[in-house]
């Protein structure tokens, strides 16, 4: 079991690795909430071994995770495969009343984000999140019911609603299992099924819409019915078994409970689990500029990651493929991007760093959409270049929300700032739904050179995120430790002097 007051350490054999600070005769973790080692005996408990543990926790964990998100992206997203077979027909969509629609979605998701986390603390993630999935779930049903543009627009109304928590909250539950160094290949793992979803989306899509007919109904309302149907069923189904936070994990006992908790105290500090979050919290949150500074790492690349998600298979379709080749060839790209966030996600935490990670990849990105400006006249370019698209920007959100997030100390500045994150970040997505226009096709000009221009604003955030926390490490090295109570550094998080960020 973890003793909190024994002065016996038995420090983990990785520590040396990642350059631990001596100072006095205690040892500290940089990037951590600088817990002595001499203070908390962390042993992992008896008949098991941390390795088997977290194979346990991962296997509680991130395989639901990975389902919830990838179906509410496929529900988020499958309106673009729908709009190959004949939406904007049958709901005599005008103008550019599809690209509002898209829009519409964003509204609630964005106002919910922080309101949702604070709910899911409070009600716990297992009823939280399984209640938001079913919700999502029926209003894709309802979308492939509809008979108007006003029906579309309240459909994907309530779809954003529901779905606004999955992303910060599932974010933010990996963050209260796993240390800061082993959270990257978990949060990219997690975030990898936006990838497998536009994967999934497309076969599917080229499957469902030759069901054009069936009962009288076009092939996108099957689209529609089906997945939500899917989700519905996986959202009853994960009421009896989704995980929660470690603290109330049933499964397992009381000295593993205790032992997670005490291997996260030492890498991240006290988490002030029991307390509410209350609005001073989160005005106190939102005074730090580095909060800021996340919101716009993740706001520059939310434009050409939804430009992409809802225009991809109108981008291709300029290629002169048919529906169903339009929705095969969707495939490869997100695939491409699968197993690359994968990689990168295995680089960074082998390396133990972010911020290279959060930049170097940027590049591919940056170098598709320039090629994408000048070319237009060969395909097999065009279409690789879609690959890097994907490649450059999807490989890099979950590094630069992990990085972030887990530089938040404490339940409640990690709630807050992730969903802070997240909801700003959003906005975005509503530049997104009007960067692709009908009337600017096939070439698509505007839309190449606002997901450039909005990429280079993530790459310059991410810069100065670096420096920002690079500085206060250093102060803070220098600055005089003691004089906080256990319940102050509890509160401060990572505004905590014994704190240092991770890079």
């Amino acid at each position: 079991m973890a003793n909190l007051t024994s002065t016996t350490a038995t420090v983990p054999s990785d520590s040396e690795k990642a350059g631990d600070e001596i100072v006095g005769n205690n040892t500290y973790h940089p990037g951590t909430a600088d817990v002595a080692y001499d203070e908390l005996h962390v042993q992992c408990p008896p008949h098991t071994t941390e390795r088997k543990l977290m194979t346990r926790i991962d296997w509680q964990l991130i395989p639901f995770l990975c389902i919830l998100y990838l179906l509410a992206f496929l529900d988020r997203v499958n309106i673009a495969n729908a709009r190959s077979f004949h939406l904007a027909d049958d709901l005599h969509l005008k103008d550019n009343e599809y690209n509002t629609a898209l829009t519409m979605f964003f509204v609630p998701y964005i106002i919910a984000e922080i309101p949702s986390n604070i709910f899911l603390k409070r009600f716990s993630p297992r009823i939280w999140l399984p209640t938001c999935m079913l919700g999502f779930g029926i209003a894709s049903v309802c979308q492939g019911l509809v008979q108007n543009y006003s029906g579309l627009l309240a459909t994907r109304f309530f779809l954003g609603l529901f779905e606004s928590g999955m992303f910060p909250g599932c974010f933010y539950l990996i963050s209260m299992w796993y240390k800061r160094s082993e959270s990257q290949k978990r949060y990219s793992l997690f975030f990898s099924s936006t990838s497998l979803a536009g994967a999934f989306g497309g076969l599917l899509a080229s499957a469902i819409g030759k069901m054009q007919g069936i009962r009288g109904y076009n092939g996108w309302r099957w689209i529609f019915i089906l997945e939500g149907l899917l989700t519905c069923v996986v959202a009853i189904i994960f009421f009896f078994i989704f995980p929660s936070f470690p603290e109330d994990a049933k499964w397992l006992n009381e000295d593993e409970r205790a032992y997670i908790k005490a291997r996260l105290q030492v890498d991240q500090g006290r988490n002030a689990a029991e307390r509410k979050i209350t609005f001073h919290d989160v005005i106190s949150v939102m005074k730090d500029h580095r909060v800021w500074l996340g919101g716009f790492m993740y706001f520059g690349l939310i434009v050409p990651a939804y430009g992409y998600a809802f225009f991809a298979p109108t981008i291709i379709g300029t290629y002169h493929y048919n529906a169903i080749q339009t929705q095969l060839y969707s495939v490869p790209p997100w695939a491409a991007s699968f197993v690359f966030s994968l990689l990168v996600a295995a680089l960074s935490d082998y390396t133990r760093h972010r911020a290279a990670f959060a930049l170097a990849p940027l590049a591919l990105g940056l170098a598709a959409f320039a090629t994408l400006l000048v070319v237009h006249d060969n395909t097999p370019v065009q279409y690789a270049m879609l690959h890097l698209v994907t490649m450059g920007t999807y490989a890099i959100l979950p590094i630069n929300v992990c990085w972030f997030s887990m530089n938040l100390g404490g339940h409640h500045r990690r709630a807050i700032g992730t969903a802070w994150q997240i909801g700003f970040g959003n906005i975005g997505g509503i530049i997104s739904t009007f960067a692709f226009l009908n009337t600017d096709a096939p070439y698509f000009k505007n839309g190449y050179s606002i997901c450039l221009g909005f990429s280079c604003l993530s790459g310059l955030a991410s810069a100065l995120y670096l420096v920002s926390i690079y500085r206060e490490n250093q102060r803070r090295k220098k600055a005089v430790r003691g004089g906080l109570s256990e319940y102050e550094k509890t509160e401060l998080g990572d505004l905590n002097p014994e704190f240092r960020y991770m890079y």
